[in-house]
């Protein structure tokens, strides 16, 4: 036996018939946290910002290579 059923109502309406817990309050809350978190860390973002944190990771590796190889070469 089959049979479809199709109701009109609003997501609270819906909710509140189905016993299911109102979450709008903690997804409004995580999400003011989430825009918090990124405005604060927008300035890491910026090309320049990105630029100074990648060419300081590639010089201390190109570094240690360079140590490596001075390291395998000496007798």
């Amino acid at each position: 036996m089959k049979f479809k059923v199709e109701a009109e109502c609003t997501p609270e309406e819906a909710r509140a018939f189905l016993g299911l817990p109102d979450v709008t309050p903690l997804n409004e809350r995580l999400v003011a946290e989430m825009q918090a978190r990124m405005e604060a860390n927008i300035t890491a973002m910026q090309p320049e910002e990105l630029m100074k944190s990648w060419t300081a990771f590639g010089l201390q590796a190109q570094d240690q290579f360079r140590q490596m190889m001075q390291a395998v070469v000496k007798p």
